[in-house]
């Protein structure tokens, strides 16, 4: 990447220093950091730590940094979308990746842990609500990617999606971080996720305006590759991990699955599912004394 001064109308800071956004100076931020799309949900989480010694508001970003069995950690709202997560990923990473003062990116760069938190879908009947699956791979139905460096990764799912839609542009596929995904165990069901750039009509719903595509979720979730079937669908993950691939970050999505779709069903106990999805994540990625 360029070494050269980044002018101040491409990386916007507040006058008090701070990234545009998401209202954080390098020092608010932890290395490994948990997000969520809702920010009701900041304190589910950080109510968990030991100790919270920084807090920070502005819009949809609500960020808690504080301290758990001796370890640094935070943990961010980020709103709803891929195109929120672009926005996420590239100031999280200019915090640790660019000298903010002299507005040169740094020579030698900084990997963070990001584990997204989120609710999710369900595609198979065989995946049941009440679970937590890791995203080992997302397919992204948006077009971020289309304004980025292409991924070097397999594309197989993503152009069996764009076929069997027809669709104008190209779905992208990205993995999960090997080494984050290697740390999880059997509490953990594994599966692919489908990110979709809205919450009805791209997730196959209708309510006055009918999807252009019909039985879409069922569609998609009748295609295999190499054995490989898609297994939930949610709004964010490809963005997380197609930036975390790009810009060399550690990226997991864990997902409480709170819908089943082909069974018509949803948990009726979504908060415990999600409060022991968070708790889960804790206990696999927040070292122990």
């Amino acid at each position: 990447m360029s070494q050269q001064r980044i002018p101040e109308s491409e990386l916007i800071l507040n006058p008090d220093g701070s990234i545009y956004h998401l209202h954080l100076k390098p020092e608010h931020l932890a290395s490994v950091v948990f997000t969520v799309g809702d920010p009701d949900r900041v304190p589910m989480v950080s109510r968990y730590f030991d100790q919270i010694d920084f807090q920070t508001r502005k819009r949809e970003f609500v960020t808690h940094t504080g301290r758990k069995n001796g370890q640094r950690v935070t943990v961010m709202s980020t709103g709803m979308g891929t195109d929120n997560i672009e926005i996420l990923m590239t100031e999280l990473d200019a915090l640790v990746n660019v000298n903010l003062e002299s507005r040169i990116p740094k020579k030698q760069t900084t990997s963070l842990q990001i584990i997204r938190l989120g609710t999710s879908g369900s595609m198979q009947e065989s995946i049941p609500v009440g679970s937590i699956l890791a995203s080992e791979a997302a397919v992204g139905m948006d077009t971020l990617m289309s304004y980025y460096p292409e991924l070097d990764t397999e594309q197989l799912l993503a152009s069996a999606i764009q076929t069997e839609l027809g669709l104008p542009f190209a779905p992208y596929q990205v993995p999960a971080s090997d080494r984050l995904i290697r740390q999880l165990d059997q509490t953990f069901l594994k599966g692919i996720t489908l990110t979709c750039p809205g919450f009805y009509a791209p997730q196959g719903r209708e309510v006055r305006l009918r999807p252009r595509f019909d039985s879409m979720i069922e569609r998609l979730a009748g295609i295999e590759v190499n054995g490989r079937k898609l297994t939930n669908f949610e709004m964010e993950t490809a963005g997380y991990y197609a930036m975390g691939k790009l810009l060399g970050h550690e990226m997991l999505s864990l997902n409480a699955i709170v819908a089943n779709r082909p069974l018509g069903q949803f948990d009726k106990e979504a908060e415990k599912t999600v409060d022991r999805m968070i708790r889960a994540a804790i206990e696999v990625f927040v070292a122990k004394k």
